[in-house]
């Protein structure tokens, strides 16, 4: 009974965020209520049999990943635009395998909010490590990785082993 509240509670939450992205992306048209719920309850649907609810997501330690990442896409959007209006373009650009201990989805996860950081491109992995593409290979991109990989692997919680 519990384990059937807990989905329903989750279930729930992803119902309510999947339609708040809905009204955000299509506004309160009253025409697109029926469509909405339809697709809404689809999505919810769809996430629940493609990520079913095994344990709790730690949100609020994602969230503490916030504002340094904010912090470091302000500075790194200042140092991108000051290299590119430099008369002598101070660039070093070049690859950086960045170790990596989290699992496929963990990583792709790291990955992705890497590449929004301004200078910075992951274009895939190769033996557990991440190549990161750098406008200057002189910056600290293995200890900013290395700091994202233990904040993430902080907010994740550890995937279960399979039943034998």
């Amino acid at each position: 009974m519990r384990e059937g509240l807990r989905t329903s509670w989750i279930a729930g939450r992803r119902g309510l965020l999947l339609g708040l992205l809905w009204f955000v992306l299509v506004g309160p048209d009253p025409a697109a209520l029926l469509p909405g719920l339809l697709a809404v309850g689809a999505a919810t649907w769809l996430s629940l049999r493609l990520l079913p609810p095994v344990s709790a997501l730690r949100a609020w330690r994602l969230a503490l990943m916030l504002p340094p990442f904010l912090w470091r896409s302000l500075v790194g959007g200042v140092d991108v635009a000051r290299r590119a209006f430099h008369p002598r373009l101070p660039l070093k650009p070049g690859w950086v395998e960045a170790p990596c201990r989290l699992g496929g989805g963990g990583r792709a996860v790291l990955g992705g909010g890497f590449s929004l950081m301004p200078g910075t491109l992951v274009a895939g992995t190769r033996r557990g490590q991440l190549l990161v593409h750098c406008l200057d290979t002189s910056q600290p991109v293995l200890r900013a990785v290395a700091d994202d990989e233990a904040a993430l692997a902080r907010a994740i919680p550890p995937a279960e082993a399979p039943p034998r």
